[in-house]
């Protein structure tokens, strides 16, 4: 049988713009090689820099919220499996897709546990210490019910998976853990980057509408770069990242050396000339994208505990990993200066590539998972019945409120 899938987009994919696009887009290419036939779909307003996904073969469709369009849509489409970026958007087209076509398998990119990110949030925004009971809020709710409603929620983080395993007690079958997906680094690759001596600079990247980026480039400018500047009078501190807003492009200061760069055309050229990577992400969810782009660039980092969780296992930091502002400064002037301990630090990082994002792997047991729940539909279904109590429910509630937001939006 043909696959043929439907992805629901939050956003239109934007792989220059975030990691949570780089991610999509592995996705989309893995299910093209395939030869399943895709369909993307999303309510949000394209930009400028959307990927081209017809240029794949993809067809896009502009789909509407709280409208019935999307019945006609997806009852002429009879889709195999729907792909729901982001659990918003299985609260909001989930219940219309589990009535139109009921044997489609569900699945759920969460792309981080938002949950979990607003908890830290919170934390840092009250100046203490993270508990795990602080992960029982409203977004909770609607977050973990999302994860119950659909057949596979796919997951990128262990330390995710682990919090829905055993403190929200979400069933493991419900649950597959992967990755980025990446293609090995060879010695030769490693060779041809920039060395040491070609290098310059402290960089950091990230998406300005995302909350732990603004955050952490704030603590730069205030905590770290008064010393580190000082400590290293000819080093210059970039910043990059996509959607910055007044606020952010007010910090540029060049006679302090610290830059306001905005969008980069390009993140692995702007993260190959810089010769440290710096992001102290106090909070955030999931796996990040900048610290696999500095190790694939041979560019060591420095971050939080936050920043590097779930990312090397075992193995050795590229870099440095720690809470303490201090710390921080001490590894930043260190990884500029020592070149052996640069070099190292480098080679760290490939390792982390080669042995924990290997497409080899998980492209494969990503393919078989999904293959195996939709053999045992029915099977997997019944022995999820919070799950199915869930749809039923939601069915009724969810479809009679954007039912009634209809009827609303037709005044």
């Amino acid at each position: 049988m043909k696959q043929k899938l439907l992805i629901i987009g939050y956003v239109w994919p934007e792989p220059k713009s975030s990691a949570a696009g780089i991610r999509m887009m592995e996705f989309l290419h893995l299910f093209v090689k395939k030869g399943w036939e895709l369909t993307y779909a999303s309510p949000a307003k394209e930009s400028e820099f959307r990927y081209p996904l017809e240029n794949l073969g993809i067809a896009v469709e502009n789909i509407a919220l709280n409208d019935a369009t999307f019945d006609v849509f997806i009852k002429e489409l009879q889709p195999t499996m729907v792909l729901f970026d982001r659990f918003m958007m299985e609260e909001q087209f989930g219940w219309r897709v589990a009535k139109a076509c009921p044997d489609a398998v569900r699945l759920l990119e969460t792309v981080d546990l938002h949950c979990l990110r607003k908890a830290r949030h919170t934390a840092v925004k009250a100046n203490r210490d993270f508990e795990v009971s602080d992960l029982n809020s409203d977004i909770a709710h609607r977050e973990i019910a999302s994860i119950y409603r659909c057949d596979l929620s796919l997951l990128i983080s262990e330390v995710e998976m682990d919090y829905l395993q055993n403190h929200f007690k979400v069933p493991k079958e419900l649950l597959h853990y992967v990755p980025f997906m990446i293609e090995n680094v060879k010695n030769s690759i490693l060779k041809s980057l920039p060395s040491f001596e070609e290098r310059s600079n402290f960089v950091t990247i990230g998406n300005f509408m995302h909350e732990p980026n603004w955050d952490s480039v704030r603590l730069i400018k205030e905590k770290l770069w008064p010393t580190i500047s000082k400590l290293l009078p000819k080093a210059e501190m970039h910043v990059y990242g996509s959607y910055p807003t007044q606020k952010v492009l007010q910090l540029n200061n060049p006679k302090q050396r610290f830059f306001i760069k905005g969008r980069a055309e390009d993140a692995l050229e702007v993260m190959k000339k810089a010769k440290v990577c710096l992001a102290p992400l106090r909070f955030g969810a999931g796996i990040k994208g900048k610290f696999i782009d500095a190790m694939l660039c041979g560019t060591p980092s420095i971050t939080t505990t936050v920043g590097a969780e779930s990312m090397h296992g075992d193995l050795p930091w590229n870099g440095c990993v720690t809470d303490s502002i201090e710390k921080m400064i001490e590894a930043a002037v260190e990884l500029y200066n020592q070149k052996e301990l640069w070099e190292k630090s480098q080679e760290h990082g490939i390792a982390i590539i080669n042995n924990r994002y290997s497409k080899q792997k998980y492209e494969p047991e990503f393919l078989n998972e999904i293959e195996q729940v939709q053999k045992n539909l029915k099977a997997h279904r019944q022995a999820n019945f919070t799950g199915s109590m869930l749809v039923h429910h939601t069915l009724k509630s969810t479809e009679y409120m954007s039912k009634w937001i209809q009827e609303k939006n037709k005044n």
